[in-house]
């Protein structure tokens, strides 16, 4: 029962951080939206053999981080709590790519070690730019903006709504978790029947929960609008934060960074 508070109030932290006064915060949803989303295709665009042109993207999450008054200890448990699925995708890429690519004196790094390593790479710039948006943006405020961005409207209420639902979902099984504590002795009462009997009622109960929510919503006058407090009024501080990291985001991608500098120091080393 104290896992399924404390992954309760995991899932919430983010939305509290999103309630703070920063320039970022301040900024519109929709820019930040955009420039998440520019952010993670030139990532995901580098060669999957490339990995120190990964290492100046680096930078956005950090600045977001530090302009954010962002815990960065916070974020890192959360990526890593996700890590084991990045891992999972590419721990068979050094079986299956043998081919030497790099010789550092007599170790020879196969591709498949360089991919394994680009995938963890992307997995954390990625994943980091997704906590960082909900964290300076708040899930309601960036199911608003891709509201505003044409994104179809289906889709968006959808989104939300399935993130709003599952903080009812945590409650729920943590009554039914407090319930069989309670009930149980001597280990008595925890075992594989009874656990498969409490995902079934788990279900129903969030059948029941629904129903009534949505009742409630529409006797609130509820029509599938997505309405916040403050309007969205998109600024030149917004368009500057857009074309600003937008045009770092294609001079990072279209040369490596690091590699000129080792090559620009090597030439001076000579």
């Amino acid at each position: 029962m104290a896992h399924i508070d404390a992954s309760f109030l995991e899932i919430n932290s983010l939305d509290a951080l999103s309630r703070q006064n920063t320039a970022i915060h301040r900024l519109d949803p929709r820019a930040k939206v955009l420039t998440a989303l520019i952010f993670v295709v030139a990532v995901v665009s580098v060669d999957k053999y490339e990995v120190s042109g990964l290492l100046p993207f680096i930078l956005y999450p950090v600045v977001l981080i530090a302009l954010g008054n962002l815990p960065p200890g916070r974020l890192l448990r959360k990526i890593l709590l996700a890590a084991p699925f990045a891992v999972l995708i590419g721990i068979f890429n050094p079986l299956l790519d043998r081919a030497v690519l790099v010789q550092m004196g007599p170790l020879g790094i196969s591709g498949g070690w360089i991919s394994f390593a680009s995938i963890l790479v992307r997995f954390a710039l990625t994943v980091s730019a997704a906590l960082i948006l909900v964290a300076t943006t708040g899930f309601n405020g960036v199911c608003a903006a891709l509201e505003r961005m044409r994104v179809p409207k289906v889709f968006v209420v959808q989104l939300l709504f399935l993130y709003r639902y599952l903080f009812v979902l945590v409650e729920e099984a943590s009554r039914l978790s407090r319930a069989r504590s309670l009930r149980s002795f001597d280990g008595k009462g925890m075992g594989l029947t009874v656990f498969s009997s409490m995902i079934g009622q788990l279900l129903l109960r969030s059948f029941d929960r629904a129903q009534r929510i949505h009742r409630a919503m529409l006797c609130r006058g509820f029509d599938g609008e997505i309405r916040t407090v403050r309007a969205l009024r998109f600024r030149a501080a917004d368009l500057g934060f857009l074309l600003g990291w937008t045009l770092l985001f294609i001079a990072m991608r279209l040369s490596n960074i690091p590699a000129m500098i080792g090559g620009a120091i090597t030439e001076l080393a000579k």
